[in-house]
């Protein structure tokens, strides 16, 4: 029986989803298949097993046959836990230092997918007193981040100077894109024997754009697991998953978000999660169960495949 041992929590700001999203894998992991063990990082990024600190974190690691980390965001999506684990070979669910830097840091992903001519919305990267080269609306977001934390929309250069203070607690880099009237799409991503790409799922939301507390707040965003676009534009969006997925070598799972603009009939690039949530009303598992694939069985694909 396979010892696996699930980390979560952690000092960044999407501390309290990856405590959801744990406690689902612990409620659904194969525990026929699986010997469960956690470790659980306090806020101050004390790893704790049991409620007791770990005093030599690689040698209590080491114990397991792999790790799954569901660490959203700073210090467990970007790369650094990766690393880590990759520095002492122990296996891991999910994608590499590499990649995981890529993904998450957004002006990265943008120049990259660029240079493959994958479709984004016109973005520049703020710099103070530049002049803004695209007309209002725009979003501002944080570069490096997650679960919408610090994203504003603004509608003139008072909004916006609101927005990039707001962003800039956050991130010392920031985006700022070109605010689209859009529909928000999610395409799943499992890698088992083949790359296995979910229907095309949809976010609706009544208040502009799919915020922090519209994802976890007050839960008024609707989730399609089929999204009402058109079959040729949900087969591009699979297409571009696909090849997005092999460009920037990500492994295990991925959840790729897209922007499709009815008037004009465009898709976009929004963004690549490679630790996509895992709570209950998360769209990675809607969309991976939607393929007839359990909740059980999603988490067994991905350690066997670590």
């Amino acid at each position: 029986m396979k010892k696996i041992l699930l980390i979560y929590g952690g000092a960044s700001l999407e501390h309290d989803v990856s405590c959801n999203s744990a406690k689902a894998i612990i409620e659904n992991i194969d525990n026929t298949k699986f010997q469960l063990d956690c470790v659980y990082i306090t806020p101050k990024n004390e790893w704790t097993n049991n409620n007791k600190k770990i005093d030599n974190i690689i040698e209590f690691i080491k114990k397991y046959d792999v790790v799954f980390p569901i660490i959203h965001g700073s210090y467990g999506e970007d790369g650094k836990l990766q690393g880590m684990l990759d520095l002492f070979n122990i296996k891991y669910v999910g994608s590499n230092l590499g990649a995981s830097y890529i993904c998450m840091d957004k002006q990265r992903t943008k120049q990259i997918l660029e240079y493959y001519k994958i479709p984004q919305v016109p973005f520049q990267i703020y710099q103070k007193n530049q002049k803004l080269e695209i007309p209002f609306p725009v979003i501002i977001k944080p570069a490096n981040g997650g679960s919408s934390i610090g994203i504003n929309v603004a509608n003139n250069k008072i909004q916006f100077k609101k927005a990039i203070k707001e962003a800039l607690k956050y991130d010392q880099k920031i985006i700022i894109e070109k605010f689209i009237n859009a529909q928000e799409l999610e395409c799943a991503v499992l890698e088992d024997k083949k790359l296995i790409i979910s229907e095309i799922g949809e976010i609706v939301v009544n208040n502009g754009f799919y915020d922090y507390d519209t994802k976890y707040e007050n839960n008024s965003a609707k989730t399609n697991i089929i999204a009402d676009i058109p079959n040729n534009i949900k087969k591009q969006i699979k297409q571009y998953a696909k090849t997005i997925f092999k460009i920037l070598e990500l492994k295990g799972l991925a959840r790729i978000d897209f922007f499709y603009e009815k008037d004009t009939k465009k898709i976009y690039l929004n963004e690549i999660n490679t630790l996509p949530g895992f709570t209950k009303i998360s769209m990675y598992p809607k969309l991976i169960m939607n393929k007839k694939i359990s909740y059980k069985d999603l988490i067994t694909k991905l350690i066997d495949n670590a």
